[in-house]
């Protein structure tokens, strides 16, 4: 054979590699950025440490990727072998490899919610925390009542349970130093911490925002005036100390029975707050709003009727006690 003929062949063979390898690459790349198996919507946890193999494995074996190793070839072509970071991601349907590649190096991992709601007790607070999806730990103790901010707080997979307590008492006492600074004045609350008391009652009387401040003004206005809260909830928190429902009605007696909560036997606040309350019962009881309401009872709509004598107060409670005898809840 001689050298040209040789040459020629070589020449040949070369220009079918290069045609080959484009259709290789071509076909290869187009796999990689075509939309993937994904039936819908599912969310992959990446272990810390994982390496690039482990997290082409992982996505396959969760039916995000068809193919492992064009996932591995794709990842190093683009130059994100060591950008792919760990955590928890949510892949939408159909994602691509380039895609989901795409996911894992923009470090948007999946933030998971926690709502602590208002009135409730720092045992419920705990409660919620501990059976939190994707938290880690366990909590040091339970915090002390109205110590909280009930609000949604955002948390990734991997947070620390005590990390997101801390979040809470860090909430309160923002939210509470910001409203102190902005109190009506003439109250007869002398310290912040009176506000968290009257506002955890007030958070458990009415569950109405119009009604907070109306509610608030009501026991501003009794403190004003020497007479008991008289408060419902007060002497519950006095039987199960927040640390459960207490499951049944109060009876007469609950509201004779001694205790250092029950504001049907004590005078003004109780010593602590009976729930913890949210930003709006707080803002409530700091600016109340000014009225002669010195009594409330249930109306039957899931509000309250307010008076300012108690004469109007009795009639308000005899409608009450008919709506009850009725079948009304």
């Amino acid at each position: 054979m001689s050298w040209k003929r040789f040459g020629g062949l070589v020449a040949i063979t070369v220009v079918i590699l290069i045609i080959a390898s484009s259709v290789v690459w071509f076909e290869g790349r187009d796999r990689f950025e075509r939309p993937g198996p994904l039936p819908e919507q599912s969310i992959v946890f990446i272990p810390a440490g994982s390496g690039l193999a482990g997290i082409a494995q992982l996505l396959e074996d969760e039916n995000v990727i068809e193919d492992e190793r064009l996932f591995q070839i794709g990842v190093r072509v683009l130059g994100q072998a060591r950008s792919l970071k760990a955590g928890e991601y949510a892949f939408p349907a159909a994602v691509s490899m380039r895609g989901a590649a795409e996911i894992l190096a923009s470090g948007e991992v999946v933030v998971r919610r926690l709502t602590i709601v208002e009135g409730i007790t720092s045992h419920e607070a705990v409660a919620l925390i501990e059976a939190a999806g994707g938290l880690e730990g366990s909590l040091e103790d339970v915090p002390p009542e109205g110590s909280l901010l009930p609000e949604t707080y955002h948390y990734r997979r991997g947070d620390s349970r005590q990390s997101v307590l801390e979040r809470m008492k860090a909430s309160r006492d923002k939210v509470l130093s910001e409203l102190w600074e902005s109190r009506a004045e003439g109250l007869p609350i002398k310290t912040p911490e009176e506000a968290v008391i009257l506002a955890s009652i007030v958070e458990k009387e009415t569950g109405i925002a119009d009604e907070r401040a109306l509610v608030a003004g009501v026991f501003v206005n009794r403190l004003n005036k020497g007479m008991r809260l008289q408060s419902d909830p007060t002497v519950t928190y006095g039987i199960t100390l927040g640390v459960r429902p207490l499951g049944r009605e109060l009876s007469r007696r609950d509201l004779r029975q001694p205790s250092a909560y029950n504001t049907y036997v004590i005078n003004g606040l109780p010593p602590a707050p009976i729930a913890n309350a949210g930003r709006a019962a707080l803002a409530a009881v700091l600016n109340p709003e000014a009225t002669g309401y010195l009594y409330f009872v249930a109306d039957g709509t899931g509000g309250h009727a307010f008076a300012k004598t108690l004469k109007q107060h009795n009639r308000n409670v005899a409608k009450w006690r008919r709506f009850k005898r009725s079948g009304g809840q």
